[in-house]
C-alpha cells in the first residue's frame, strides 16, 4: 500500500514539475551492484540511510567538505555552530556505494502550518548551498532523478513530507550540480561575485577603477581629516569576539531606525555565530572572521562599520555588514570597507569574492558575475506535494515584486510600517 501511494505522488509531482523538462517515468529502486573500479557512480549501486549524529560520521563529513566544489555552509563547524545553538532536529541523508560516502545532505526538520519541511541547517543566513558530493558523484540523467526521488521517499518515508534544498546554483564555477535535474523553481534573491586577480590593480581593471580610485582618495582624505582611521582584523578570539558583539549593536540599530526587525537579536542567532568564531580555522578555509574600519583621533576606538567574511580555499564570502550613521556618513565607510578586504583578499591569493544572496546597487558596482541559483524540491507525503506547489508560488510572487522597483518599494514601505518579520537577505535589502 506505502508503494502504492509513493508511486502516486511521484506521478502527480512528475505532471506538475516546475521545470522545463518533464521527469521520466518512474524506475523502481534496485538492490545496490558492486560497482566497477573505474565505472562511472549511478544512483542504482547507492544505500541511502538516515543519521541523527553529527559526531558518529564527522570524518565522513570533513572528507567531502574539504571538496572545493562542496559549500562551507554544509561544512561540519558550520552546521554544528547551527545545530547546537538552535536545539536541531538533524535528518542527515547519507548514499553510500560499497561502504564510501559519496553524498551527505545535512538537513534539519521545520514545521511549517503541519508540514514537515527539511532544509539545510542555516536555513536563511546560508548564501548558497550545494550538498556534499564526491568528486566522481555524476550529474544524474532523468532517469536517475527519478530513481533518486524514489530513494529519498523510502528512507524520509514518516519522517518528513517535503525537502527543499534551498539557493542551489544549478552551475557552480562551471561545474554541473548533481542534482540539477530536481524539481525546481528559481531562488527569488540571487548572488554577486567579483573576480580576483591576484594583482589588485587587475582586479579593479574589470571595473570602472578611475572612479574608484577618485572615491577611495577622497574618503581617506575626509577621514585623515578627522583624525585618522585603521583596518581591522583582530588575530585573537577575543578581539574578534569584540568585533561581533560591535556588530550586533550596530546592526540592530540600523535596522530599528529603518522600521525593520531585528534579524540577528534573537539569542540563538547569535549564539550560532559567536560558536562559528571558536570554530577551527586557518588561513584559507575559516567558517567567520571580522573586519571593520575603526576610527582614530576625536572618535578613537568607535567603528564605522564591520562586516564578516567567510572563507573556503579560493572562495570568500561576505555574510554580513554594519555601518554607523552617525560616524562619517559622507565617506561611505562601508564601501571603504569592502576595498580594503578586496584587497588583501587579492594578495591573499582568493579568486572570487562573494557579496551574498541579495540584489543590492553597492553589491552591483562592485561584482562582474551574478549567479542565479534554484530552490530544489522533493515532495515526500502528500503534504508536501501541496508544500511545493505552495513555495513555488511564494517564490515567483517574491521574483515578480523584485523585479518591479516602484512594486518592491511599495511592499517595503508596507513592511516598515508593520514591522514584519524579515529573513536576513529580505532585511540586508
Amino acid at each position: 500500500m506505502r508503494q502504492e501511494a509513493e508511486d502516486a505522488v511521484d506521478a502527480l509531482a512528475s505532471a506538475t514539475d516546475f521545470n522545463e523538462a518533464p521527469d521520466m517515468a518512474v524506475t523502481r529502486a534496485a538492490s545496490p551492484s558492486p560497482a566497477a573500479a573505474d565505472a562511472p557512480l549511478r544512483v542504482e549501486q547507492m544505500t541511502f540511510s538516515v543519521a541523527n549524529d553529527m559526531v558518529a560520521i564527522e570524518t565522513e563529513w570533513r572528507a567531502l567538505e574539504a571538496l572545493s566544489a562542496n559549500s562551507l555552509h554544509q561544512a561540519y563547524d558550520w552546521c554544528r555552530a547551527w545545530a547546537d545553538a538552535q536545539g536541531s532536529e538533524l535528518l542527515l541523508i547519507k548514499a553510500e556505494v560499497n561502504g564510501r560516502c559519496v553524498m551527505l545532505l545535512p538537513l534539519e526538520v521545520m514545521r511549517q502550518h503541519g508540514v514537515r519541511v527539511v532544509s539545510y541547517l542555516g536555513q536563511g543566513h546560508n548564501n548558497f548551498n550545494t550538498g556534499l558530493f564526491a568528486s566522481d558523484f555524476p550529474a544524474l540523467s532523468q532517469e536517475e532523478i527519478s530513481l533518486f526521488k524514489r530513494q529519498m521517499r523510502h528512507v524520509m518515508s514518516g519522517k518528513a513530507d517535503m525537502v527543499l534544498l534551498e539557493a542551489t546554483p544549478p552551475v557552480w564555477r562551471g561545474v554541473p550540480h548533481p542534482l540539477a535535474g530536481l524539481t525546481t523553481i528559481e531562488n527569488p534573491n540571487h548572488t554577486f561575485q567579483l573576480n580576483l586577480h591576484r594583482s589588485f590593480e587587475a582586479t579593479l581593471a574589470q571595473l570602472n577603477a578611475k572612479r574608484r580610485r577618485k572615491k577611495f582618495r577622497v574618503q581617506t582624505r575626509r577621514l585623515e581629516e578627522m583624525g585618522g582611521y585603521a583596518h581591522a582584523c583582530p588575530d585573537t578570539l577575543e578581539g574578534q569576539r569584540d568585533l561581533l558583539e560591535a556588530f550586533f549593536r550596530q546592526k540592530g540599530q540600523r535596522l530599528r531606525s529603518q522600521g525593520l526587525p531585528d534579524v540577528f537579536a534573537p539569542e540563538d542567532i547569535r549564539s550560532f555565530f559567536r560558536r562559528l568564531l571558536e570554530a577551527r580555522t586557518t588561513n584559507e578555509t575559516y567558517p567567520l572572521k571580522l573586519h571593520a574600519i575603526s576610527l582614530q583621533g576625536e572618535h578613537a576606538g568607535r567603528i564605522a562599520a564591520i562586516a564578516g567574511l567567510s572563507r573556503k580555499g579560493d572562495h570568500i564570502i561576505c555574510q554580513f555588514g554594519a555601518i554607523d550613521d552617525s560616524l562619517a556618513p559622507e565617506t561611505s565607510p562601508g564601501e571603504l570597507l569592502f576595498w580594503l578586504m578586496i584587497e588583501q583578499a587579492c594578495y591573499e591569493g582568493a579568486a572570487l569574492f562573494d557579496f551574498g544572496r541579495g540584489d543590492q546597487p553597492y553589491k552591483r558596482s562592485w561584482c562582474n558575475i551574478e549567479t542565479v541559483a534554484h530552490d530544489l524540491m522533493i515532495a515526500i507525503s502528500w503534504r508536501g506535494l501541496l508544500a511545493t506547489q505552495v513555495h513555488v508560488a511564494t517564490a515567483r510572487a517574491k521574483a515578480a515584486i523584485k523585479r518591479n522597483p516602484a512594486l518592491y518599494r511599495f511592499i517595503q514601505r508596507l513592511r516598515t510600517k508593520d514591522a514584519a518579520p524579515a529573513t536576513p537577505t529580505e532585511a540586508a535589502d
